[in-house]
């Protein structure tokens, strides 16, 4: 990455499946990206719990003496639904709320394989980035080309001129996790013009308006 400028990242929230997949290399995936952000003295934001690629990636963590947060919401911890987190844990209300502590502790975002509750989080972070809520690099870690599918479909909606190009270059992908890490790092946001110039109240009305992004 030499001449190019290196985002400092801190705290990478990832956005994974509650299962571990069919394939054994999801897991496997999972784990040494947690060894990866270790190794480069970062901590994780996650959802909480220990299940599946969730329980994976922070237990490789703590296990490089990063520190783990698990924002987790008050429903999911009755009897013990997801198991314990590793690390710390916040507990949250709502699902909303859990995503906003995310984007608002984290530096940037990484999405493992996942079912429809990781695709939300993933498309809610790219929405609110647009919309220059934030500006904090975003990315999938395409491994065995799951997100192949994913990633020809957002290709076509630029195509159809329902993505921007502009907007387009928010999703970032990577087959490893060195190479992940490394682009997040080297991102460049590129605000929209007309975007950028909305105003979001940092007051306790802000959920109500992020809830608009969606219907966007």
């Amino acid at each position: 990455m030499e001449g190019v400028l290196v985002r400092k990242i801190k705290k990478i929230c990832v956005f994974c499946g509650a299962n571990s997949g069919k394939d054994v290399a999801f897991v496997n995936a999972a784990f040494h990206l947690g060894k990866v952000l270790g190794k480069r003295k970062i901590d994780l934001v996650y959802g909480g719990g220990k299940l599946g690629l969730m329980g994976c990636v922070s237990t490789a963590v703590a296990q490089h003496e990063r520190q783990v947060l698990g924002i987790i919401p008050s429903a999911f911890t009755v009897n013990n639904l997801v198991g314990e987190t590793c690390g710390k844990e916040i507990k949250v209300a709502t699902m909303q709320e859990r995503l906003v502590m995310m984007m608002e502790l984290s530096d940037a975002f990484i999405s493992l394989p996942g079912g429809f509750g990781t695709l939300e989080e993933l498309f809610q972070m790219i929405s609110w980035a647009q919309l220059s809520i934030h500006n904090k690099p975003i990315g999938v870690l395409n491994i065995n080309g799951f997100f192949n599918g994913l990633l020809s479909f957002v290709d076509h909606a630029v195509k159809q001129e329902f993505i921007t190009p502009r907007a387009r270059k928010i999703l970032i992908s990577a087959t490893t996790a060195d190479e992940l890490v490394d682009k997040l790092q080297a991102f460049r946001f590129e605000p929209d013009p007309a975007l950028s110039k909305l105003k979001w109240s940092p007051s306790s009305s802000q959920k109500e308006k992020l809830d608009l992004t969606l219907r966007l």
